[in-house]
């Protein structure tokens, strides 16, 4: 069923046709970008689960293009490095790759349309850089803590934007950032000013920067959304105005 929803979702960006899902749009917007790269139309109905998709060109979207890469890079490679940086153990690295690897779980969510594989990419992702970006703490400020604090940033507005449930891990960022601080504050020999730069750090790559990656997700995705369809009534009749199509379109609206 779930398969039946997003693989709808998809063929509404494709189409540009708005609709209204209780999920944050990046998945579906990604879903539909795999289904444009690969051919897909969007004229698929996307009924009823089990229909026959026929000639249509569906394997981009099915996520041979993008969720089984997400969810192999992830099985492989995130949890291995993660192992390794706090275990220290190249044995137990081998063993986390080669369990998540032939976990059936996984292999499973990789065949289907599907927001688990993209949420997954971003929740492992956050989780990644925030242990990297914690093994450079004994050279605060440098390029590579730069880089593993904004990415941090930058996977925490994925997860957002994918699915709720990503502020979990939102949630585990945000206790370890909290340690980290208290941990600073308590060391007597860094000065007032430098633990003020290590907070605005903090602030700007794991708040200022989610929050505007949250932000413009929803941008593009009414920017790409412009022609009126199935959510149009959970809007303001302005908004509905703004919608190719819609019986309101170009009519002015009083406030």
């Amino acid at each position: 069923w779930d398969e039946t929803h997003f693989g709808k979702m998809g063929s509404y960006y494709i189409n540009r046709t708005f609709f209204f899902d209780v999920h944050p749009p990046l998945g579906k917007m990604l879903i539909g970008l795999a289904g444009y790269l690969s051919g897909y139309d969007g004229t698929f109905p996307f009924q009823k689960p089990g229909d026959r998709y026929e000639q249509h060109n569906y394997v981009g979207m099915r996520g041979v293009r993008l969720c089984r890469l997400l969810l192999s890079w992830l099985a492989s490679l995130c949890p291995s490095i993660q192992m390794l940086e706090l275990s220290k153990s190249l044995p137990a690295a081998l063993l986390t790759a080669f369990i998540l690897i032939f976990d059936t779980g996984c292999i499973t969510l990789s065949q289907y349309i599907l927001l688990d594989p993209i949420l997954m990419f971003f929740l492992m992702g956050a989780v990644l850089s925030m242990v990297k970006c914690n093994s450079c703490a004994d050279r605060p400020f440098s390029a590579s803590w730069w880089f593993w604090l904004s990415l941090t940033g930058v996977s925490l507005a994925g997860a957002m934007g994918v699915k709720f449930v990503g502020l979990f891990v939102v949630l585990l960022v945000g206790l370890n950032t909290i340690y980290d601080l208290w941990d600073l504050l308590g060391n007597l020999s860094l000065s007032l000013v430098m633990f003020g730069k290590h907070l605005l750090a903090r602030v700007l790559c794991l708040i200022v920067l989610p929050l505007a990656l949250y932000t413009a997700m929803f941008a593009v995705h009414f920017a790409v959304l412009n022609r009126s369809g199935p959510g149009d009534g959970f809007f303001s009749s302005a908004f509905q105005s703004q919608l190719i199509g819609n019986n309101l379109h170009n009519v002015s609206v009083p406030e």
